[in-house]
């Protein structure tokens, strides 16, 4: 008798040691589930959550959260230092710049040696593009930021692929270059203003580097997930192995030195596609030209 009653006292506390260890178990999940959900919402902090209560496994995964969080908050703030620092240097630098750019035309408009006409061209060309410059950085800043806002809305691709192209229609002719718009139709979700930005970068760059009695295309092509406005061009092509890096904040190919440029187009163009849910890719052979595509949700 005496021993089932010692094998039923066991049994019980074995029940109960289980039971405990289940609500132990219980309650940890629930724990490392509020913390998990506190650093997604980007709201965890050490104060939180008292690490005196904590089990090992809550207590590393406390310490991993914290400084997640740490690190993600330092970043935030190097990147708004750097958005006030541009910010800074747009503002202190808009008035010398357009001064500049004023010296310079009455400059050219004085009698000059060959010599001081072609300074005079220089230093109003360096003008225009440290100007340039520096509207692209604090554009593209703020668009990392969020301080300029992308709003995606079913819009009709043809629309912005005409105004971009009749953009730079003048410049395609006054070099020589056949610019050709494709008739398209269909609808993706992007912003019209952002967008039309993008394509022009992407045609800037086919009009710049495509030579004389080259060819420009513009058309729009339909996936089942995107639809993508592809600019073709017939230029020197890209090697492979710049390809992947072209789409680099300053990345200018080792061939490129002589064109005008500051090599952020296509790095702004590729923050354009990525904020509105798209992509942008390049295909390109040597000696043949190449196609850029800007990838965009279909509704």
């Amino acid at each position: 008798m005496t021993g089932y009653i010692v094998a039923g006292l066991a049994l019980a506390a074995a029940l109960v040691i289980v039971v405990i260890d289940r609500w132990q178990t219980v309650c940890t999940v629930k724990r490392l589930d509020r913390m998990l959900e506190a650093a997604i919402k980007g709201r965890f902090t050490e104060e939180t959550f008292d690490e005196s209560r904590l089990s090992a496994l809550e207590s590393r995964m406390a310490r991993y959260l914290t400084a997640s969080a740490l690190s993600a908050r330092k970043v935030q703030e190097q990147k708004d230092q750097i958005s006030t620092l541009i910010s800074d240097i747009s503002h202190q630098t808009k008035t010398p710049v357009a001064n500049l750019q004023l010296y310079t035309q009455l400059l050219a408009e004085q009698p000059l040696t060959p010599q001081g006409t072609e300074c005079a061209r220089a230093i109003s060309a360096q003008a225009d593009k440290l100007q340039t410059l520096i509207e692209v950085l604090v554009k593209t800043s703020r668009l990392e930021n969020g301080i300029l806002a992308v709003h995606p809305e079913p819009s009709e691709l043809s629309a912005v692929m005409e105004r971009a192209a009749a953009q730079y229609l003048p410049k395609a002719r006054e070099k020589g270059v056949s610019l050709t718009a494709l008739p398209a139709a269909g609808t993706a979700v992007f912003d019209p203003k952002w967008t039309e930005e993008a394509l022009c970068n992407l045609l800037d760059n086919a009009v710049k580097y495509t030579p004389s009695g080259g060819t420009v295309t513009v058309a729009v092509k339909h996936y089942d997930m995107f639809s993508a406005l592809q600019v073709t061009d017939t230029g020197p092509g890209i090697p492979e192995g710049e390809q992947a890096k072209i789409f680099g904040r300053f990345y200018r190919g080792a061939g490129n030195y002589q064109q005008e440029g500051v090599g952020i187009g296509l790095y702004l163009t590729r923050q354009i596609a990525e904020k509105q849910g798209g992509y942008v890719k390049v295909e390109s052979v040597p000696g043949q030209g190449s196609t850029f595509s800007l990838f965009l949700p279909r509704p």
